[in-house]
């Protein structure tokens, strides 16, 4: 069945139409101007139509978050495959969820987003463990041992998201920083902090 407004069809695919739609809109304007509102004029249907497939903001928001921590893992992933030395792979996955979260303005602060964090959302807390894993294993090839390992991915988390959080901002881009170069940055600043928590 298709909902339509405006003359645009979703072919029986709303649901994906919405979250589509919603990492658009969060790309664009930040996790402060999500709204099923928004969403639903967005994709061009009712404003009671994304109700039929989320009954609230939050499972809606839920869903997106899944698809967030889904395409972060896959790009964390992708990005440590790269290299064959285990600090540099860590590394460049740190500067991949930097590359992320300047394109899609998205990471942790979606994941974790007020709302969340109750049973309700089972998916959303798999796909982040998995995402989390994933990064604490890259941690654990280079760490000592593992409370080592989880403060090291905790800095490497905060430090990633710092540096893209800036050029968001605009910090960096007075400073003249292009996407690239702050990736580079956020990059070699893991790998000092990995350094560091290897060899203390």
């Amino acid at each position: 069945m298709s909902h339509v407004m405006g003359g645009k069809y979703h072919h029986g695919d709303l649901r994906g139409e919405l979250v589509r739609v919603s990492l658009d809109l969060i790309a664009e304007q930040g996790l402060a101007g999500f709204s099923v509102a928004q969403v639903a004029k967005r994709a061009q249907v009712s404003p009671g139509a994304p109700y039929r497939h989320f009954a609230t903001r939050e499972s809606l928001l839920a869903e997106v978050a899944c698809h967030v921590a889904c395409q972060l893992a896959e790009r964390v992933t992708a990005a440590a495959a790269a290299h064959d030395d285990p600090v540099a792979a860590l590394a460049a996955a740190a500067g991949a969820y930097t590359r992320y979260l300047i394109e899609r303005r998205a990471g942790m602060n979606v994941i974790y987003a007020d709302g969340l964090q109750g049973p309700d959302h089972a998916e959303l807390h798999e796909q982040t463990r998995r995402l989390t894993d994933q990064f604490l294993m890259l941690c654990l090839t280079v760490a000592p041992d593992p409370g080592t390992a989880l403060e090291l991915m905790e800095q490497l988390f905060t430090q990633a998201h710092g540096y893209g959080t800036f050029q968001l901002d605009g910090i960096f881009v007075k400073h003249g920083y292009s996407v690239d170069q702050v990736v580079a940055k956020s990059t070699e600043a893991a790998r000092i902090a990995i350094t560091g928590r290897t060899l203390g």
